[in-house]
């Protein structure tokens, strides 16, 4: 490890109560790794909560050369809870039981999102980045997850798969209930309970809540025109939502990094199955790709712009097989959350659906699971 490319940062952190003393000591923490492409970039160590609530614990420096080595060092261990490494848009996410001296994590820049990594140091971390590499190979249902959740050894790892892999879906809300029972149990005075309830309470209101992002069935004489998409498939054609007036839409805005949504196309691709020859189809907008902010990552360099492009492409052309979703409307413009039409749409989470009657009208939003759009769908064929 060559120590001048370390910066070691170190300061007080309240948000979940660890204090970090200034003084070194041998009962400290150290997090390393060999991130290959990551050279010269800032590495962060934060602690995460339940909410999108973090805190930055150090922040240190790869080394410029090829191996992307650093060490981010904290003079006390850190309490159980979830971490995450954050190198530029990319993150991996640790899950700590308290024991953990030292955790070193080692793999490709351009992976770790994929969950493409080692982690050595801490198991409860092995544990979930197996998991959350077999929800992305679709080998793992809901079902599957419910059973995680119930028997994994660590409740934290079960906290965090069950916010990753469910969201806020109501209709899986008893899989967020057991989590946040076996954290309660497990650690009553952790403020991480207060967070996951928190978490809960905002699900449960969805559920029985009909506004906000919950599903709505729109009266025919207050029915809008959905505005026009027209956006390339990732073979390169054209394809546009106006095209498809006189059939029964389902407009989808998903990703494959979404895992919410991965869990959620199966159930999407047997009403597409039932209902196709019924003049129904499905228009799915992908938000793969990158934004302004990483492409200022990439320092404007057009070659690695086009390079991360092309593999977020293919990350997303590998989604559509790896899922089935074997309609040909696929398109997208590559630019994740700053994709024009979920823009226009007013998307800000995924998955989001629109059901399009067939004068090209939004009849519906936010339909979740295959007993819910099939009765949208008969109602509009």
């Amino acid at each position: 490890m060559k120590n001048n490319a370390i910066l070691i940062l170190t300061f007080i952190v309240a948000v979940f109560g660890i204090r970090c003393s200034q003084d070194s000591n041998s009962g400290g923490f150290t997090v390393s790794g060999e991130l290959k492409n990551a050279g010269n970039m800032q590495v962060y160590l934060d602690q995460i909560g339940v909410n999108p609530n973090s805190a930055n614990l150090v922040k240190g420096k790869a080394d410029a050369d090829g191996s992307g080595e650093f060490k981010l060092n904290l003079p006390e261990k850190l309490s159980e809870g979830l971490y995450r490494l954050r190198i530029g848009e990319q993150k991996v996410n640790l899950v700590l039981d308290g024991s953990e001296n030292h955790v070193k994590v080692s793999g490709d820049l351009g992976n770790l999102n994929r969950f493409e990594y080692e982690v050595d140091g801490s198991k409860s971390s092995v544990v979930y980045r197996n998991v959350m590499q077999q929800l992305i190979a679709r080998k793992m249902s809901a079902e599957d997850v419910r059973n995680f959740v119930d028997t994994t050894a660590n409740p934290f790892t079960a906290v965090l798969v069950a916010v990753q892999a469910i969201g806020g879906n109501p209709a899986l809300i008893d899989v967020h209930q057991k989590s946040e029972k076996r954290l309660a149990d497990t650690y009553p005075t952790s403020s991480y309970v207060a967070d996951y309830r928190e978490f809960l309470a905002s699900v449960q209101k969805a559920a029985i809540n009909p506004g906000g992002n919950n599903y709505q069935f729109i009266d025919e004489a207050s029915r809008q025109p959905a505005p026009e998409i027209k956006l390339p498939s990732p073979a390169g054609k054209e394809y546009a939502l106006s095209d498809l007036k006189g059939k029964v839409v389902l407009l989808d805005f998903w990703a494959s990094w979404c895992r919410p949504c991965r869990m959620e196309n199966p159930n999407v691709v047997r009403i597409y199955n039932k209902y196709k020859d019924q003049g129904f189809t499905v228009y799915s907008v992908s938000l793969d790709g990158i934004d302004s902010r990483q492409m200022a990552m990439y320092q404007n360099d057009s070659a690695k712009i086009r390079e991360a492009l092309e593999q977020q492409k293919q990350r997303w052309k590998e989604a559509i097989q790896q899922d089935g979703l074997v309609w040909n409307y696929h398109v997208s413009d590559l630019k994740k959350w700053e994709c024009a039409p979920a823009r226009e749409y007013g998307v800000n989470s995924i998955p989001r659906t629109f059901m399009i009657d067939k004068e090209g009208k939004i009849a519906a939003v936010n339909l979740r699971g295959a007993e819910q759009i099939e009765e949208t769908l008969q109602k509009l064929l």
